[in-house]
């Protein structure tokens, strides 16, 4: 338990932080799991979006962002050749 007024509010924002974080991960992994399925490019770009956003905001690392994307784009130029 916090100690002080400060500490205490300190620890409910980051709480509040934490759920909603936890919320766009999950999101992000909805996502690529439908393109998995349907690899259709407007789920493409709705999930680099969402990449980019989370990764603006320091949710999930920014190279590990960029890497996700690339291999999104790698998957998507593979399967438009066959």
């Amino acid at each position: 338990m916090a100690n002080t007024k400060s500490a205490a509010k300190r620890a409910r924002q980051s709480i509040k932080r934490m759920r909603h974080n936890r919320s766009v991960r999950t999101r992000l992994r909805t996502l690529r799991k439908q393109v998995r399925t349907a690899a259709a490019p407007e789920n493409i770009r709705a999930i680099i979006s969402a990449l980019d956003k989370a990764a603006k905001r320091g949710i999930v690392h920014r190279n590990a962002a960029n890497r996700r994307k690339a291999r999104l784009n790698r998957t998507l130029a593979s399967g438009s050749q066959k």
